[in-house]
């Protein structure tokens, strides 16, 4: 019998939500619109979508495959999400990628959406609540993405470059705060 709940499909859906950070990614997705001309929303939001879902299912067992600990990946996940929020409160740039063909699968779908946060928190989701719930969860963030990546440009013309730059560092500082959390929680592990 399914075991869907509505409680446990809002509480995972709020922590998807703020580790995707998809409203705190609009001004890295007005960027790359910039560089790249156009961002396929459908293909980056059913691409991320699948990924997430199939790591819910096979991401352990395949990092035990490659003889990696989820608390080793949880710690790298957290060191990618530090240096995606240092880009955006110092406004540097860190990742580079020479003339992207396409932004819609790299970076955008992985890593941005269903990058290592989003992976290593579906991971310690799956211990604590029912497969079902999360794939609700995660299925209705992948609308939100879907959402937020079609309305970016309105988005963008909404807020200005004074109010993205705002977002920008604000979403900044919390995707660091959830960096340093995603650390300490996992390198004990490391160690035991």
């Amino acid at each position: 019998m399914l075991e869907i709940d509505f409680k446990e499909i809002i509480t995972v859906g709020m922590v998807l939500f703020a580790v995707i950070d998809i409203v705190g990614s609009i001004p890295i997705i007005v960027n790359l619109r910039a560089k790249v001309g156009h961002i396929e929303s459908e293909k980056a939001s059913i691409v991320a979508g699948m990924i997430m879902i199939v790591f819910l299912f096979v991401g352990e067992g395949f990092l035990s495959l490659i003889g990696i600990d989820v608390h080793s990946f949880a710690v790298a996940g957290s060191f990618v999400l530090f240096f995606l929020a240092l880009e955006m409160i110092l406004g540097i740039r860190i990742y580079r990628d020479e003339e992207p063909g396409s932004a819609s699968i790299v970076p955008l779908a992985f890593p941005l959406i269903a990058g290592a946060g989003t992976m290593t928190t579906l991971l310690s989701l799956r211990s604590q609540f029912h497969t079902i719930n999360i794939i609700i969860a995660i299925l209705l963030n992948i609308i939100l993405v879907y959402i937020v990546l079609k309305s970016s440009k309105k988005i963008e013309n909404l807020l200005g470059e004074n109010g993205l730059g705002v977002v920008r560092k604000t979403f900044g500082v919390i995707l660091l705060a959830i960096a340093v959390k995603l650390f300490a929680a996992n390198v004990k592990g490391l160690f035991v």
